[in-house]
């Protein structure tokens, strides 16, 4: 396919590809295979001590607990991020509404119940895997959720070695798991 020298579309192929992604269906009627390197839908929950607070929860996950089925993270993946902050967060399961997956990382993975969550934001990424260069692009959607912690609430849970509400202006951008930084500054807040 030739690329386009327009300006008003500089990357564009020809014929456009929307993103309609399905199997056993025709290019024709314009729908495509899913990416070769993946898309992936997220959840984040920013979670602050009360309205209107600079500071959001995260947490350094215990890699000892079953992340797997908590937040699609495999082991290998939670020993080599379980130094960085996260936020709570997880892929959807299939089929899951992205304000049930917010409802269910706050069950499992804090052990709070919200009625109230603000969201969500919808942030959307495109970037080649390390170690892979010359591949083609990975797709991430995420839906980013905000909410106050109950009152008097502690935060602690199994699933973490250790949660704390931090100011991510005075945070360190390296001290957080890969794209964790990028939600809360697209959530609103400063990162150090």
């Amino acid at each position: 396919m030739a690329k386009s020298s327009s300006p008003a579309f500089p990357e564009e192929t020809h014929p456009r590809r929307f993103t309609r992604f399905v199997s056993g269906r025709s290019e024709a009627d314009g729908f495509w295979e899913l990416p070769p390197n993946g898309l992936c839908l997220s959840c984040f929950v920013v979670l602050s001590p009360k309205e209107g607070a600079r500071e959001a929860l995260v947490g350094r996950i215990d890699a000892n607990q079953p992340w797997l089925e908590l937040g699609a993270i495999d082991s290998e993946r939670a020993l080599r991020i379980g130094e960085g902050w996260m936020l709570p967060s997880s892929h959807l399961q299939q089929f899951e509404p992205p304000q049930q997956a917010a409802e269910r990382i706050l069950r499992e993975q804090l052990g709070i119940e919200l009625r109230r969550l603000e969201g969500p934001t919808v942030v959307s990424e495109a970037y080649r895997r390390p170690g892979l260069p010359h591949s083609g692009p990975h797709w991430d959607i995420e839906f980013v959720y905000r909410a106050s912690a109950p009152a008097r609430w502690r935060p602690q849970h199994p699933a973490w070695r250790e949660l704390r509400f931090v100011d991510p202006a005075a945070t360190p951008r390296d001290q957080f798991a890969r794209s964790h930084d990028e939600i809360l500054e697209q959530a609103g807040f400063q990162i150090g």
